[in-house]
């Protein structure tokens, strides 16, 4: 597994602050990704005060953080940026907040010149499947995703 470099950090400095991974948003989730080859993956440990109903990971968090791989699938898989067209999550078992760590997967289904499919996954500290998704991102056009969306170019992402 190679580690994804976050190259917005340098890039946006004190003005990026997406909760979903960027470490400098004191509230954020600062998530990090790994390249396992056809997979993206995702480690992470939900705290307490993100629970929904008792000792359970909030449904929203859940979905954000399935949606968040997809971004990272696209700029990495996909070579370009892009926005979420839509996200379909399937809550298969309660996800406890444990303190242990959990994974997210995500894969490319499908991807054409204008949409990319992505299936998501998070599992429990002990690997059984707690949610699913099939997040369909819009995808723009690598010179647009370059000049209006900050895309750096996916050398930025790895060293």
């Amino acid at each position: 597994m190679k580690k994804i470099i976050n190259p917005f950090v340098e890039s946006k400095k004190h003005d990026y602050k997406c909760f979903g991974c960027s470490p400098l948003n004191e509230s954020g989730l600062k998530l990090e990704f790994w390249d396992a080859g056809d997979e993206i993956i995702c480690k992470w440990v939900p705290h307490k005060h993100m629970e929904g109903y008792t000792k359970i990971l909030h449904g929203g968090i859940q979905a954000l953080i399935l949606d968040e791989i997809a971004s990272w699938t696209v700029y990495t898989k996909c070579e370009t940026a892009g926005v979420t067209a839509n996200i379909d999550v399937k809550y298969k078992h309660p996800l406890a907040i444990t303190d242990q760590e959990i994974v997210i997967k995500a894969k490319i289904d499908t991807v054409n010149k204008r949409l990319a499919t992505i299936n998501t996954s998070i599992e429990n500290h002990e690997g059984k499947v707690c949610a699913i998704g099939k997040v369909t991102y819009f995808i723009f056009p690598k010179d647009m995703a370059k000049e209006k969306y900050n895309y750096p170019g996916i050398e930025a992402f790895y060293e």
